[in-house]
């Protein structure tokens, strides 16, 4: 603190001393000007007053003790100095506006750059001291008052979540409304700038939903494709020899012969529908097309081209949430396109089918045939043709596929699985009954042995009883109702009454034609694989007959007389 300036006394005649020799040297003027005088400060005045007075002067102890005073009162004012100026900065920093946190775009100059802030744009200038290699596309930048870049805070670990719905020419992203979102064409940061993306992926926006930033992976994309296709030659597969020759026409004689196909214009069917009564072997004929198709292409290209079998249920599709069931649709075909185009031979197998592509019905309300029904049509002979992709439908009530689904053009060929005849099933029971099993006799005499029993016009083999509206009756028997899943599940109960006679005896056994004429019947009584009640439209799902011109359709139940405990005498 700077001194009060004070008149200068004039000088006593005590201080008066001959030896002085002028009145100037007895005082502080006459040491300095006042000009350096006043640069000096209470400390620096008191030692000069000090080296002024002759050695021990009894004045010099009093200065002394002034000078400690002194000193320790410019400390504290010191101290209290710097408290102040540290507050002063304090409530400047309170005072001073929020810096902006931003999303850097691109570099339009070395000193300028594109940064979106809360949705707008901004062309802003960047602190010289930041050198503009260390600023990345995509990355969070910090932003003062100015709106001048002041520093890089890196890559933004939070954000929402889109799904990828088409790769641009450009490398730019395009998203749908699948997200919540409005359709959005978005580029890359810099962390994905050389990524191998596809649609259906789900990627990271930053929180301006500007830049994609994160692969985040396939998404809610259920995997339903099949590593490996069971090798299903088509000898294993019996009692089906129309339904293996037509699938062999649609699919095979196209992809084994192009050449011919192509001379004669001949359009190469998109996909087929398989349908007919549960247990036949929709399934296994679906998957042995892929067995086979590969095994066909090898032999005769050289080419072993792996199989994609995607392998779905209707009732899996369908979704309560508006438009996931549509996106599960589009995602399907995706997957397909994708294989195709890798080289692989790709095959959507669709179980079902009637449960997600069914009529559709006029009125207000809104139904989920309406939507998934014109989104399959779409991705079937759209914009974007469906090229080296097989569609197999399967269905047991093929009458409630809606008409636009099944037309020339899409599904071209419908292959009817009939149940197998009485030379069908015996074939079955000798694929089912294995050489490699303990059999008791040759696996032909067992088969034609249960045949024989199975396919009897015996009225202990009455079985369905129907009611036509004519008034006409007509008794269905066991082997009218037979079927792949049928036969396998007698062999397999074979199989375990053989176990349990072997467990019981402590030795050996085999199996004999006892256990397939007892595990015959005991899976007819039982009823596991047959609706357990007299409801006629749950019978009417395993026959092939026309439900308006039936009245009645059920079981032939056993009359109390003829029952004894729980089997049939």
């Amino acid at each position: 603190m700077a001194e009060p300036k004070k008149k200068s006394l004039p000088p006593s005649p005590a201080s008066k001393s001959p030896a002085d020799g002028s009145e100037a040297s007895s005082t502080l003027g006459g040491l300095l000007p006042r000009e350096e005088l006043d640069r000096l400060s209470t400390l620096q005045l008191i030692d000069l007053i000090v080296s002024k007075l002759p050695p021990r002067h009894p004045a010099i102890l009093d200065m002394v003790y002034l000078r400690e005073r002194i000193a320790s009162v410019e400390e504290m004012n010191d101290e209290a100095r710097q408290a102040i100026e540290k507050m002063d900065a304090i409530i400047e920093k309170l005072r001073s506006p929020a810096f902006r946190v931003g999303t850097l775009l691109m570099p339009i100059q070395p000193d300028q750059a594109h940064v979106c802030v809360g949705g707008t744009d901004y062309v802003c200038r960047i602190d010289p001291q930041i050198p503009l290699a260390s600023l990345q596309l995509g990355q969070r930048v910090l932003l003062n008052e100015a709106f001048a870049v002041v520093q890089g805070l890196g890559f933004d670990r939070n954000g929402p979540i889109v799904r990828i719905d088409e790769l641009l020419s450009d490398g730019r992203l395009r998203i749908g409304q699948e997200s919540g979102l409005m359709p959005l064409v978005l580029q890359r940061s810099a962390l994905l700038s050389k990524e191998k993306l596809k649609p259906g992926m789900d990627i990271r926006l930053d929180v301006n939903q500007r830049v994609a930033l994160e692969v985040i992976g396939m998404g809610k994309r259920v995997e339903r494709s099949l590593e490996t296709v069971t090798e299903l030659p088509w000898s294993s597969i019996g009692g089906q020899e129309e339904a293996v020759q037509a699938i062999r026409d649609t699919i095979e004689l196209p992809f084994l012969h192009r050449d011919l196909f192509k001379r004669f214009e001949h359009t190469v069917p998109k996909g087929f529908l398989l349908y007919g009564p549960p247990g036949c072997g929709k399934t296994l004929l679906g998957k042995a097309t892929a067995y086979n198709l590969r095994r066909q292409v090898k032999a005769q290209s050289g080419v072993d081209r792996p199989e994609f079998f995607l392998h779905v249920k209707g009732p899996e599709i369908l979704n309560m949430w508006v438009g996931e069931s549509e996106r599960q649709v589009r995602d399907l075909f995706v997957q397909c396109r994708e294989r195709a185009n890798d080289g692989a031979l790709a095959f959507l197998f669709i179980d079902e089918a009637e449960s997600i592509l069914g009529t559709r019905h006029g009125g207000r309300y809104h139904t989920m045939a309406s939507t998934l029904v014109p989104m399959f049509c779409t991705e079937m002979d759209g914009m974007e043709p469906l090229q080296n992709v097989v569609v197999i439908l399967a269905s047991n009530r093929a009458d409630l596929i809606d008409p636009a689904i099944l037309r020339p053009g899409r599904i071209d060929r419908k292959i009817k699985v009939k149940r197998p005849d009485l030379v069908g099933a015996q074939s079955i029971y000798e694929i089912y009954l294995r050489d490699s099993l303990p059999l008791a006799e040759p696996k032909s005499e067992l088969a034609k042995a249960i045949v024989r029993v199975h396919f009897a016009k015996t009225e202990e083999n009455q079985f369905l009883e129907i009611v036509y509206r004519s008034g006409k009756r007509e008794i269905l028997y066991r082997g009218d109702l037979a079927s792949g899943a049928v036969i396998a599940a007698v062999v397999e109960r074979a199989k375990s009454l053989a176990i349990k006679r072997s467990i019981e005896t402590k030795q050996e056994t085999q199996l004999t034609r006892e256990d397939l004429l007892a595990a015959l019947q005991r899976e007819y009584l039982e009823n596991d694989l047959f609706p357990s009640t007299d409801i006629t439209e749950d019978w009417l799902k395993l026959t092939d007959f026309d439900p308006d011109n039936v009245i009645k359709l059920g079981p032939i139940r056993p009359r109390k007389a003829d029952t004894v405990g729980n089997a049939i005498v």
